[in-house]
């Protein structure tokens, strides 16, 4: 057969096989699910809090606040993030002994008096502790800046880098899209904190400084102090539709600021676009991983059109941009089918975090099992655990989600043997591969463990 004849019909198969409905296994092996709890995982995308004293809050565990998000009321989350959840009385129990099996409010006061002791007892090491009681090895906060308790050894830095991105006068884009005011607030004032850590009081007048005394100092400073990717939250403040803009236009908008016009949207947006990518280049000359928010945002203003995954397929094909690693954060749900696909390429991966607390472990099941039949080398952990409430908090949502992802992997493993698709041996080794190798190999952690079959 042919070359052409035969990469058609490669294709047409991998279509095929992709586009058929596949039934989620309804039952774990036992001996498989018993050994993937035994893995200790590497958490691609969490936000932990520091350890606080009397007296102190931690406002640094994400640079959006949340109260722009119009988050109004408990039916604005999804359902196993709600208090209610049957599930927490299990988190409960294996994480603080809870001695109940349901959620009184006396015994839930209880709780709440039992988790404080432990916090008092560990002091600064709770942080660590609870990685151990959720079998995590190593969790990427994704911060503002680190803090107390968050020790590099188990905690490595993701620093966020939108604010980089709205370097003008916003009113425009604020006119546009009023409903993300707070959101831009919110951005100014971070990047306020980058121009006085780069020893500037205010927004150079010449893109080239901009460039190389903010962006470039920032991410360099970032890299020294510990941070091993960086994070855009963009899709909640602009389509994720970044083109190729040159940089003589983007110039020419940024030099209309030196005259103090506000940039008109459609203008912003270009010089947005190009400073995205110029950040990328920057990441991947640094070492640092991009990760990007993709996904059913939080808010009923949230547009899901504007976090579709194929937006980015022109910046995943930037031939400048092949030293820079990008992961789509959250799996670009529920354009999961999607993601599939474009984890073909060779600088492209996912997680699948907030999928573990969005969906039940059957359905994340279903989405495991179209990555792994595909690209698994590509595949990462994460929970997307939070701060919260004082009975519900970033101990109880990492159980939640670290368990439903483990379930939910050897679900899809399960199927697969099943099938005759993979030996025990191969499951074995994927289960490895999505839990802990892959990030090992991505972050250049150090020689991995595991065999993926392919030529380094």
């Amino acid at each position: 057969m042919n070359k052409p004849r035969f990469m058609a019909l490669s294709v047409l198969v991998l279509f095929v096989s992709t586009s058929l409905p596949i039934h989620a296994q309804t039952t774990a092996d036992p001996e498989l699910l018993a050994e993937i709890y035994k893995i200790k995982a590497i958490d691609n995308h969490a936000h932990p809090p520091r350890v606080v004293r009397e007296g102190e809050t931690d406002d640094e565990w994400d640079a959006l606040p949340l109260d722009a998000l119009e988050i109004t009321s408990v039916y604005s989350l999804p359902t196993r993030l709600r208090p209610d959840n049957p599930e927490y009385i299990g988190a409960w129990k294996a994480l603080f002994g809870y001695k109940y099996s349901d959620m009184n409010a006396q015994h839930v006061r209880e709780l709440v008096e039992a988790k404080h002791r432990v916090m008092r007892d560990k002091g600064d090491a709770y942080p660590a502790w609870v990685l151990d009681q959720l079998g995590i090895e190593t969790m990427f906060a994704n911060r503002v800046a680190m803090g107390r308790g968050l020790t590099p050894s188990r905690f490595r830095w993701v620093s966020f880098v939108d604010a980089l991105l709205f370097p003008l006068n916003t009113t425009a884009i604020r006119q546009e899209h009023p409903k993300y005011v707070k959101l831009y607030d919110g951005e100014e004032r971070l990047l306020k904190r980058y121009l006085t850590e780069s020893k500037l009081n205010s927004v150079p007048s010449d893109l080239n400084t901009y460039l190389s005394k903010v962006i470039s100092a920032t991410l360099e400073r970032h890299k020294q102090n510990g941070a091993i990717a960086i994070k855009f939250e963009a899709a909640y403040l602009r389509p994720l539709d970044f083109s190729d803009v040159g940089k003589s236009e983007a110039t020419r908008i940024y030099l209309r600021h030196v005259r103090r016009v506000a940039p008109s949207a459609g203008d912003y947006k270009k010089l947005q676009d190009f400073l995205f990518r110029y950040i990328a280049r920057e990441a991947g000359r640094l070492g640092l991983a991009v990760h990007i928010h993709i996904v059913a945002g939080a808010g009923g203003q949230y547009e899901l059109s504007g976090s579709n995954p194929l937006l980015l397929e022109p910046v995943f094909n930037d031939l400048s941009l092949t030293k820079t690693n990008f992961v789509i954060v959250h799996g670009g749900w529920p354009y999961t089918k999607e993601v599939g696909f474009l984890l073909n390429k060779p600088n492209v991966y996912a997680d699948f975090s907030a999928q573990t607390f969005m969906l039940s472990p059957r359905k994340l099941s279903e989405v495991l099992r179209d990555w792994l039949e595909l690209y698994p080398e590509h595949v990462l952990f994460g929970t997307d655990t939070f701060p919260g409430t004082p009975e519900i908090g970033w101990e109880e949502v990492g159980w939640l989600t670290s368990n439903t992802a483990r379930q939910a992997l050897a679900l899809a493993l399960t199927g697969m043997m099943n099938d005759g698709l993979i030996t025990r041996e191969r499951a074995r080794e994927l289960a490895r591969l999505v839990l802990h190798e892959n990030a090992i190999r991505l972050y250049n952690f150090g020689p991995s463990s595991v065999s993926t079959g392919l030529q380094d």
